[in-house]
């Protein structure tokens, strides 16, 4: 957000610097992982698009490092569809190495045994936190199995927390990765849904110096009532207000209300293409599971595809669990 619309309506920092916004949900989430963390298991944090995955991991594993009973590792590779095993092993041997020098064996048998020992040399559970997750390759997802099976053999106790799309616990009921699928624990993400309106208010109180008058000064409950209506993640709160707030300086609005924030509502917000996108379906994707042409596809979202084939498609993402 420019700083002429923060001044304008006394906004003292940027609302992506807000914090953290923690609802019920969150703390029975936490709850749940780490007793799933204790156990040793993998773990798996789905979410739509926006829901706030990257940050609740992290505040996920400022809390286990507060709490000092948990070693936390976490892989830093940004192109997750290429990760093999090799690239995990080498974030907890990062991540649990007391040493200046960092030094990984190069033949697989002197790796593993080297990770048991320093494993079993913490005296405690390790969770190796893996970010975007739903982009991991099958054979990375059973090379994490057969890891952590490695490492209880020698008494050592290894989680994995993988976080990512809707798609990722679709992805471990097939068949193919029932073996990974049925020793997993799944939790949702639902964020702040139901809670959008509290957090809207919560937002804006975080980021203005007018707390004791209300945020009523900066956006009247009406608007706020439509944002809470129409949106589902904390990223399309954040977004829409910065653009409400924009819109309102530049037509001179303090404050904002639901007339100008209709304005910036996207008016495809609820649409199908957007709604299964959100869920990590993207052409690609939707052209394997549905037996379809990228161009039916495109057709479908377009409401240009033969009525009787786009009936058809629309069955098959129904059995597939997609939410149309």
């Amino acid at each position: 957000m420019r700083v002429e619309v923060m001044d304008y309506y006394g906004l003292t920092k940027p609302l992506n610097r807000a914090g953290y916004y923690e609802t019920e949900h969150h703390s029975q989430l936490f709850k749940n992982i780490r007793g799933a963390i204790h156990e040793g298991r993998i773990i798996v944090l789905y979410g739509v698009v926006g829901s706030g995955k990257t940050v609740t991991l992290r505040r996920l594993q400022q809390q286990l490092k507060d709490e000092n009973k948990v070693t936390v590792s976490r892989s830093q590779a940004v192109e997750k569809h290429n990760i093999k095993l090799n690239t995990l092993m080498a974030a907890l041997f990062y991540d649990l190495s007391t040493g200046k020098k960092i030094r990984i064996p190069s033949r697989s048998e002197d790796r593993e045994r080297e990770l048991q020992a320093l494993v079993k040399k913490g005296k405690r559970p390790v969770a190796l936190f893996i970010d975007d997750a739903h982009a991991l390759k099958d054979k990375a997802l059973t090379g994490i199995k057969r890891l952590m099976e490695v490492i209880e053999s020698d008494d050592g106790c290894l989680s994995v927390v993988l976080a990512g799309w809707p798609k990722l616990r679709k992805d471990l009921r097939r068949p193919k990765l029932e073996e990974i699928g049925l020793r997993t624990d799944m939790f949702s993400l639902d964020g702040i849904t139901g809670s959008q309106r509290e957090d809207i208010k919560w937002l804006l109180g975080q980021c203005t110096e007018r707390q004791k008058e209300g945020v009523e000064t900066l956006m009247t409950a009406d608007a706020i009532d439509l944002l809470a209506s129409r949106l589902r993640t904390a990223l399309q709160i954040e977004w829409h207000l910065t653009q409400a707030f924009e819109a309102g300086y530049q037509s001179g609005e303090n404050p904002v209300g639901a007339e100008l924030v209709e304005t910036v509502l996207s008016k495809h917000l609820d649409d199908m293409e957007a709604t299964i996108t959100r869920q990590g379906y993207g052409l690609r994707e939707l052209v394997q599971n549905l037996d379809a042409k990228p161009t039916e596809i495109k057709a479908l979202f377009a409401n240009q595809l033969d009525p009787m084939r786009a009936s058809e498609l629309r069955d098959r993402m129904r059995l597939a669990g997609l939410p149309i």
